[in-house]
């Protein structure tokens, strides 16, 4: 009963799910994790362990095997780790915008979102700016524009520090742990850098393709490394 109350009230619930590749390596095995609504939650677990694909899976972007299902509430936003590999557009503007025009928004409505989305992740001033003028930290705020802009629900981020300095590395999750915060959004954020864990509001760890631990993001970052310092 408190499972089922706890997927109810959750943006993301996955129940036992299973997932091998066509070669029938398995990657995920009876996984089960569920994010509150209008929280920041990050997959914590080492290379390998099944995290992107657990993410691709709940955006989409992998088919589901037959049989299996996962419930994600609303609108997705996803987050490459490189940001180049979503970035489509010629200038930051058009690339924020890109799709909205598609969904029958007219121009006035169009440049609003764009310059809203902007403004969150304090880009307003580069909105002419040619994408392959920004630095690695900047094209990853355009990506996070772009799901702002389209109004997403439920926001998706593989690894977005992975290409970016510590500096930025901090300032990417401060800015997206505020705006989940303003906007009222649910963020699930895949990382293996433990210092990530000091901005979200829970954890889920995964090992072997297996969620083994979720809560307090201190509590699993402490059994992150006894597992892996054991001295």
């Amino acid at each position: 009963m408190g499972s089922e109350a706890n997927e109810a009230n959750s943006a993301i619930a996955v129940r036992d799910l299973n997932f091998q590749w066509p070669n029938g390596k398995a990657v995920l095995s009876d996984c089960s994790l569920e994010v509150p609504r209008g929280e920041f939650w990050m997959l914590l677990g080492t290379n390998g362990c099944g995290k992107s694909t657990l993410l691709r899976l709940l955006a989409g972007l992998l088919s589901l095997p037959e049989g299996e299902s996962v419930r994600v509430s609303g609108r997705v936003g996803f987050v490459f780790q490189n940001p180049d590999h979503q970035l489509v557009m010629p200038t930051v503007g058009a690339d924020v915008a890109f799709g909205l025009v598609d969904r029958g928004f007219s121009y006035r409505e169009v440049r609003d979102r764009v310059e809203d989305a902007l403004a969150l992740v304090n880009l307003a001033h580069l909105i002419e700016r040619p994408i392959y003028a920004l630095s690695g930290g900047q094209k990853q705020r355009v990506a996070i524009a772009g799901a702002i802009a389209q109004e997403c629900d439920v926001l998706l981020l593989d690894e977005p520090t992975a290409l970016l300095d510590p500096d930025g590395q901090i300032d990417l999750v401060r800015r997206v742990r505020d705006i989940v915060r303003d906007r009222g959004m649910t963020a699930l954020w895949v990382t293996h850098r433990l210092d990530e864990l000091n901005f979200c509001d829970g954890a889920v760890l995964l090992e072997g393709g297996r969620a083994v631990d979720r809560g307090d993001p201190a509590r699993l970052k402490a059994r992150f490394l006894s597992q892996r310092q054991p001295f």
